[in-house]
């Protein structure tokens, strides 16, 4: 008699796409909260290039476009995004 290898079950693709397409509410530009509610934080390496395509031109104004936003962060002397946008 020859042993048979333990089932495995395969979850099917709708059901896999289901659990991948968890959504949370928008926040602050178009930002997506995480599970715990909290606004996901633009990362520190995220172009000023990048970012001048999604609020204008003018956007870091004396920075290089391929500087990082944390370079920009730490030469405004603000921690945050939100503090940069509201200090322009």
């Amino acid at each position: 008699m020859v042993a048979s290898a333990p089932r495995m079950f395969y979850r099917g693709a709708k059901e896999e796409r289901q659990m991948t397409n968890k959504h949370f509410p928008k926040g602050l530009d178009d930002r997506q909260r995480d599970a715990d509610g909290e606004i996901r934080k633009k990362r520190s390496d995220t172009m000023v290039r990048t970012l001048r395509g999604k609020y204008g031109s003018a956007f870091a104004d004396g920075y290089r476009s391929d500087a990082k936003l944390g370079t920009v962060l730490k030469g405004e002397r603000v921690e945050t995004l939100d503090q940069l946008l509201k200090k322009r």
